[in-house]
């Protein structure tokens, strides 16, 4: 695909997302505030549906795994034991003339790429975002805003292991808000300061932690390809040894096909055991394990699988579009994975005038909306009615019409193929039931 091409994409998809309700600029009115984003009705749904996916796979699906929501703050000796304060940095360089500020690992040339004037001497720059806990803002009471949700889960390494008495290996899993004050960001939601992730901590037996690795890596690569990424847009790229965290023995991201180029969609790192000794030594708690079988006691090995949740939003939305033609008219389409989806089904009366026709689709949505999400929409002509619910993502249409009042039967079509069957609507529930699982 050419540049000009996947920047068309790009800015079909950034269209797409304003004018159908799935994300916006945060705090548009008074003209937004950079790289932040608002999540509106269909994009909080696409989002939830993404979050829910990940969090049945990974928690209820397998029996090695618990859950954890922990605090955006922490206590502040968290990040010098993590390393965060001294080493979560990037190398800053400001132009003399325009004035502009720059990643030093980004630039290509000694000098400003906007303006070509001469740089300052680089300087580190740290990413975390200060705030202040009680009435009085002084040194003593500086707290950050956390820049990754992984340290939550090893404090609270022995809290989990106690109470829920579980064996390595085991992991512990945790979606939320992490923030960070990135310098360079853009390409729409891809690169935001405030942005959520999806995490696990994976502790192992030491020696058994390659092989785990290389299973956490094949499992969250077909992840992504169940709900609907084409495997062709997806690879695996591991970190040479200059790449590496200071924390990690190995790490492999699974990059996707963004209309601005291969990037990461998720890394999988082999931390070793760093974060629970770096813990342990700080704080003056034993976070070893002791193993029954072997009588052995030992610091477990740590593999993390890390996504975002924002890029995998991003990602399932740029691989779902596509335009076709029928009838000669452009039909855009959303296909997106029907667990995904934002809506169910959407149930359309053909004659908005005709009281029976509505009272009978407005009895189908409530019937219908104690098991899916779905809507009830009379706004334009069955064609335009269609045709917005598949540029949505939206997997069937159920279009109550003249003969339900006498056969009882909907019209329910297909987003992907436009097949129409005719269904009892005594059955329609069973029938969504059915085409949402299978």
């Amino acid at each position: 695909m050419s540049e000009g091409m996947n920047k068309n994409l790009m800015e079909k998809i950034v269209s797409l997302c304003k004018r159908r309700g799935f994300i916006f600029q945060s705090s548009e009115i008074y003209g937004g505030l950079e790289s932040t984003w608002d999540y509106g009705p269909l994009g909080v749904e696409l989002k939830r549906n993404v979050k829910q996916a990940w969090w049945s796979s990974i928690v209820y699906e397998r029996g090695d795994m618990e859950g954890l929501d922990a605090a955006i703050l922490m206590h502040p000796s968290t990040w010098i034991a993590s390393g965060h304060l001294e080493g979560f940095s990037d190398l800053l360089t400001d132009c003399k003339s325009c004035k502009k500020r720059f990643r030093l690992d980004q630039l290509k040339e000694n000098k400003c790429p906007e303006c070509g004037g001469a740089l300052t001497e680089a300087r580190k720059f740290n990413l975390m975002f200060k705030t202040h806990i009680g009435a009085v803002e002084s040194q003593k009471n500086v707290v950050h805003l956390r820049p990754e949700t992984a340290q939550g889960i090893f404090v609270n390494f022995e809290n989990v292991l106690t109470t829920s008495r579980r064996k390595l290996p085991f992991g512990i899993a945790q979606t939320g808000k992490a923030f960070r004050n990135e310098i360079t960001t853009g390409n729409f939601t891809f690169r935001s300061r405030e942005f959520e992730q999806m995490e696990i901590e994976y502790f192992v037996k030491p020696g058994t932690d390659e092989e785990w690795y290389r299973k956490w890596i094949d499992e969250r690569l077909y992840w992504y390809v169940r709900f609907g990424i084409k495997r062709d847009n997806l690879k695996l790229r591991e970190h040479t040894k200059e790449e590496l965290a200071h924390y990690a023995k190995a790490c492999t991201d699974i990059e996707y096909r963004f209309p601005m180029g291969w990037s990461e969609l998720e890394g999988i790192a082999n931390r070793t055991d760093f974060d629970l000794k770096a813990h342990s030594k700080l704080s003056g708690k034993d976070l070893s394990y002791f193993e029954e079988g072997t009588k052995e006691r030992f610091v477990p090995y740590v593999i993390e699988p890390s996504g975002g949740v924002d890029r995998a939003v991003l990602a399932f939305l740029i691989d779902s579009y596509r335009e076709e033609v029928v009838k000669k008219e452009k039909r855009v389409v959303l296909g997106l994975h029907k667990t995904l989806a934002p809506i169910k089904a959407a149930i359309l009366p053909l004659l908005k005038n005709r009281d029976e026709i509505v009272t009978m689709a407005k009895g189908i949505t409530k019937d219908l909306s104690k098991s899916f999400n779905v809507r009830y929409d009379d706004t334009a002509s069955i064609g335009r009615l269609y045709r917005r619910q598949d540029e949505i993502g939206t997997p069937f249409c159920i279009t109550v019409d003249v003969e339900s009042i006498s056969d009882k039967k909907v019209t329910v079509r297909d987003r992907d193929t436009m097949q129409q069957d005719r269904v009892s609507i005594d059955s329609v529930k069973e029938y969504l039931d059915k085409k949402l699982t299978g």
